[in-house]
This record gives structure tokens, sequence and C-alpha cells, in this order.
């Protein structure tokens, strides 16, 4: 952890993202599936949903979190494979070995994303953007498919600026261009900042970081509360987040979308209790057990309204898991579509670490850990390296 005193701006801060991870492995083990709209995902008669998808699929508005169903008429011809997830580790383990040969400062955030903090790595003469371009052919050649990397004195701007010229692309905000880059920024680029926050902000009049700076924080704080003062840090690109290499688990959790819906709280409270039995096990698998802090039910209904029922608890325990079950459902009282327990695990200070979401290792209704946007399509031009970042 650095300290108080640290010089952030002094940071070299990389951010890497594989392009459309499994739908690029899936590409790479099997080349006649370039150039055709290609999806990893559920099947669309099983409510499926995209796990991730190909640019070519992405031009017909397919994304990732789409159902499969809708994805298939969006583009009749796509085609969506099942996951599989042993061959999408194997190239996680050799792309994050790849990462740490430069730095033992790593975070991952999924399979295919992961922050790295080279300020002090002497790799390339100390040139972040050198190593940004190193791994990233190394990655391509190794592992066989494309990573895009943005690098920055903060994490904040790098996962922005890896976005910024995908798919295969680099892209460097040295710290003079920090404060010029950020106030152009849209303020739904923010961290943190969903489509209902966004709407509201653009509610406010503030579309740009630019404009996001001329209200004080107390006024960003009566309208937004707490997170007020994270919209004020972040529209002045002030993001002080170190890079954790012993990022922890926020939470564990199973889930199941049923092909024909749960019609009633004694068939959902069947299905909670073989969903429990699969949560002991993978809290077990984790050694989360003295870490468990709350339980948690979440319910999506059939008409795709979600809840989540939450109160604290230090074990799974099967009459609370039914007491949530019993208080969510009757808030719509309404066929199941979808149902999922889990707990929350012990938090430290750093709040806005995010969570990071593991796969189902059971094989059922495998979640989306990490989400491909939709990008656009050009290639990254990058940016010449010099001898600061």
């Amino acid at each position: 952890m650095p300290s108080a005193s640290a010089d952030f701006s002094a940071r070299k801060i990389i951010h890497c993202d594989c392009d459309c991870f499994y739908a690029s492995v899936e590409m790479r083990d099997d080349p006649s599936l370039r150039g055709r709209p290609l999806a990893v995902g559920g099947r669309p008669d099983q409510r499926g949903v995209i796990a991730t998808c190909n640019y070519e699929a992405r031009r017909f508005g397919v994304h990732s979190a789409m159902s499969s169903a809708l994805a298939m008429r969006k583009c009749p011809d796509l085609l969506i494979l099942p996951s599989a997830m042993e061959k999408y580790r194997i190239a996680s383990r050799q792309i994050m070995a790849i990462y740490h040969d430069y730095t033992a400062d790593v975070e991952p955030l999924s399979l295919d994303e992961a922050y790295l903090d080279v300020t002090h790595s002497d790799r390339c003469k100390g040139s972040a953007t050198l190593i940004a371009k190193e791994i990233r052919e190394r990655v391509r050649e190794t592992v066989g498919v494309t990573v895009s990397a943005g690098v920055a004195p903060s994490k904040f701007i790098a996962k922005i600026a890896s976005d910024w010229n995908k798919p295969d692309g680099l892209f460097v905000v040295r710290p003079h261009e920090v404060d010029a880059f950020v106030a152009a920024l849209p303020v739904r680029k923010i961290h943190g900042v969903g489509k209902v926050t966004a709407a509201k902000l653009e509610k406010l009049g503030l579309a740009t970081c630019a404009q996001l700076r001329e209200w004080p924080l107390v006024d960003l704080h009566r309208h937004f509360g707490v997170f007020g003062q994270r919209l004020y840090e972040l529209a002045r690109g002030i993001d002080e987040r170190p890079v954790r290499a012993d990022r922890e688990r926020k939470s564990v959790s199973v889930e199941t979308t049923y092909v024909i819906d749960l019609q009633t709280l004694d068939e959902c409270a069947a299905e909670l209790r073989r969903l429990t039995e699969q949560l002991d096990a993978r809290i077990e698998r984790a050694g989360a057990a003295a870490a468990v802090r709350k339980l948690f039910v979440k319910i999506r209904f059939a008409d795709f309204q979600r809840t989540t029922v939450e109160c604290v608890g230090e074990a799974t325990h099967l009459p609370t898991l039914l007491a949530l079950l019993e208080k969510g459902f009757a808030r719509r009282n309404q066929p199941v579509r979808l149902l999922g327990v889990g707990v929350r695990l012990e938090e430290d200070d750093a709040t806005l670490r995010g969570q990071f979401t593991l796969f189902d290792e059971d094989g059922e209704d495998v979640p989306l850990a990490h989400a491909d946007e939709a990008d656009d399509d050009e290639e990254g031009q990058g940016h010449e390296p010099d001898r600061g970042m």
C-alpha cells in the first residue's frame, strides 16, 4: 500500500483486457470460425445468455448479457457455442503468467482482465508503454489471442484507455495529459456510473467531466450521497486506488435460470435447498467460511424485475435463507425465472474495489464474470513510447 505522501502521478499502471476472450479462444482453436458472427453462451431455447461475442456479431447489435434468443433474432446466422471453461482457464493461466514476468503487482479482475503496476519494473528500460507493447505481442504469439491495453498513472484512466483503441489496441495517457483527457470524458465513462446515475447526471445538465467539475462537492453529495465524493474526484482524474495483488473475493454465490418458470413459493423453496447445497460446497472450496458476514437471496421474476433480500449472518442457515426467499417472493408474487443464493464476505476499507466474480464451476448457468463492451472496430494505432510512460 503506498503511503499517504506517495506521488500517485508518478505511477505507471497498465490495464490489460483480452478482446472477446471466449470467442477469441474458440476462433484460435478453429480458424474456420473467423469472419463469421460467433458468440459463446447458453442455448436460445433454454433462456441462455450471451457471455461474449466477436466483432462480426457486434455489428448486428449482439452484445454480452443479451439473451441468446434475442441475439439470434438480431443475427440469424449467429453461431452460439457452449462455454468450455477449462480451456479458457488454461489460456487465462498462460496470460497471467506473462503478466507476472513484468511485475508482482498484478490484480486480476476476471480470467481475461487485469491491472498491472509496473512503476518499479526494470523491464523494457522501465517504459510502461514498451512493457504493454511487449505483453501484447507475447500473448498474441504464445496464447493466440489479442489484448488491448491502456497505460496511465491510475487505474481509472488506464481502464478507460484500454477501451480506446479496441480491438487489439494500445492507448497511453501520460501524466501531463490526464487533465484534458478526463475533462472531455462523458460522465457515463466514470467508474460506478450506470444507466440510472448517468441519466440523473444528464438530467442535471452534466454530460461531461468538465461540466461535472463545475459543481461543488457539497452539491454532488446532496444529489448522490457518498458517491458524490467519488464523482468529484474522478472528474478531476483523482484515483489513488493501488493495484492489489492480493485482491479479495467480495461474495460467493450460485444461481440458475430455469427453462420453465417456478410457479409457487414451495417450488422456489425446493430449488433454494438444492442451490444452498451447491453454495456450501463452493464456500468450502474457496476457503471462505470464516469470512461470511451476510446472506442473500436473489430473484428474477417472469416480468424480468429483480429483487435481492439480505441479512446479517456468519454462516449459511437454511431457515434464514428460506425466510429471505419468502420475503422476496412476496414483493411481486409472480413466477420466478431465476433464483440465486449467496454470501457476502468480510470487507476491508477498499469499498470501491468492486467484486471479483469467479465462474460457476458446477456447469449450471455460468454467470458472466466479465462483460465485453461493444467497442469501435478500428485498429488501435497506439503511441510511440517515451522515457516516462
